[in-house]
């Protein structure tokens, strides 16, 4: 989704992390591709190899980021592997630091129905992350951006290896204040201790 953003925000930097070598070149050099096609474009974006559920805090200062895409990640099917999804708990936390309060906003889509659940279960339970509307996520030229010019997009309307279906869901990131006056996701006494809520399991 890196440089298919690069015209729709022109004012934006972009910058694609991704954890695989392949991928990584294949994205640097469709962007080369794109800067001799189109002169004095695409000069706004780039990509780097990265493992970004690590490092990411070590690339952004806190409340820098306008948007974050996570755009049909690995959906590591095995029960024992979710705790390597890139949408959890405490990973959640790390990009409300980085994104700008009441401006940014977080992006999912994915074609696995299963994940699309997952993301909802741990976006929603975070107090300062605010799920838009449906209305609100069509008016987002963004949306339609990752759904259609996306490699992977473009590979499910194509393949659909997982049915044509794509899930996705749009996030605002919220002021504290929001969140302490009663706004959607926020924590009180009596929700604090919920199952689902930041980790909490009922014991069996």
């Amino acid at each position: 989704s890196t440089y298919p953003l690069s015209p729709a925000l022109p004012n934006n930097t972009i910058m694609g992390l991704e954890i695989r070598a392949k991928v990584t070149e294949y994205v640097r050099l469709r962007i080369v591709a794109q800067r001799k096609e189109h002169p004095d474009q695409f000069q706004n974006c780039s990509v780097m190899r990265t493992n970004a559920m690590k490092y990411l805090p070590n690339f952004f200062a806190q409340a820098s980021l306008e948007k974050i895409f996570f755009c049909f990640p690995d959906p590591h099917f095995k029960r024992k592997n979710h705790p390597r999804r890139i949408i959890s708990h405490r990973l959640n936390t790390e990009y409300v630091y980085l994104l700008k309060p009441g401006v940014g906003r977080l992006y999912c889509i994915t074609d696995v129905k299963d994940l699309h659940e997952w993301q909802v279960e741990k976006c929603g339970a975070h107090p300062l992350l605010q799920e838009l509307s449906k209305e609100e996520m069509e008016a987002d030229p963004c949306v339609a951006l990752m759904k259609s010019e996306t490699e992977e997009g473009k590979k499910v309307k194509r393949e659909g290896k997982f049915g044509h279906v794509m899930y996705y869901q749009v996030y605002r990131r919220v002021n504290e204040e929001v969140a302490m006056d009663g706004g959607a996701g926020s924590v009180t006494a009596e929700n604090f201790f919920q199952e689902g809520q930041f980790g909490v399991e009922v014991a069996k």
